[in-house]
């Protein structure tokens, strides 16, 4: 497995703010859609691309598209689906599946409650949004469930990591072909599961507290 913290002074500034606690839900999504982007241009270096015959006002020439089948972007519900409008904005021509996945506050172990994902993944680049990788067991089971329907290339895009999360997913997903993307890693987990100093959780961050 890679992890590729991306150092920017954009992201870092970005990252601050979603950090702070007076920033406000509205400030909240406006900037994680924005960070997103930012590490979307990271993660999608090694997009898969062919050549293509174009002409241009002045002559013919050769450039390159996205190659089919097209990559897939995979939001975790519910705060992930904060990140998929910044995603989607740099991979337009992506198609989008879903992930409903809720952890055990207890046991911190992820359950899935909702799936809409093609059966078949063979040959597929897939982009997994999910803003916090903490204890990294709602990761694992995304990731095992793209790779059994047969995924060979998954890409994980998180706002936050946490240095066990991290190490869990190298145990847990080891020989496989993961690379993690985020915008800094953390210094640990407190005893509630939560990334210190991190940002609280995003889901509610975002979209208030449902209760």
């Amino acid at each position: 497995m890679r992890i590729h913290a991306v150092d920017h002074p954009l992201v870092a500034h970005k990252l601050s703010t979603l950090r702070d606690e007076r920033t406000d839900s509205p400030t909240f999504r406006r900037l994680a859609d924005e960070l997103v982007t930012l590490l979307a241009y990271e993660a999608t270096r090694d997009v898969r691309t062919e050549t293509v015959d174009i002409r241009t006002p002045v002559t013919a020439t050769t450039g390159v598209r996205l190659s089919h089948p097209r990559p897939l972007v995979v939001p975790i519900l519910r705060a992930g689906l904060g990140m998929l409008d910044g995603m989607v904005r740099l991979l337009p021509t992506a198609e989008v599946g879903f992930l409903g996945m809720i952890r055990d506050e207890e046991t911190l172990q992820a359950s899935t409650y909702a799936n809409r994902m093609p059966d078949d993944l063979s040959g597929r680049q897939v982009y997994v949004l999910d803003p916090m990788l903490a204890t990294g067991g709602t990761l694992v089971t995304a990731i095992s469930e793209l790779i059994r329907r047969g995924a060979d290339d998954v890409t994980a895009i998180c706002l936050l990591t946490a240095p066990e999360g991290v190490r869990l997913m190298e145990r847990e997903l080891s020989g496989t072909p993961v690379t993690v993307v985020t915008a800094s890693i953390d210094e640990r987990l407190n005893e509630n599961g939560y990334i210190v100093p991190g940002l609280g959780d995003a889901g509610d961050r975002m979209y208030g507290t449902v209760g």
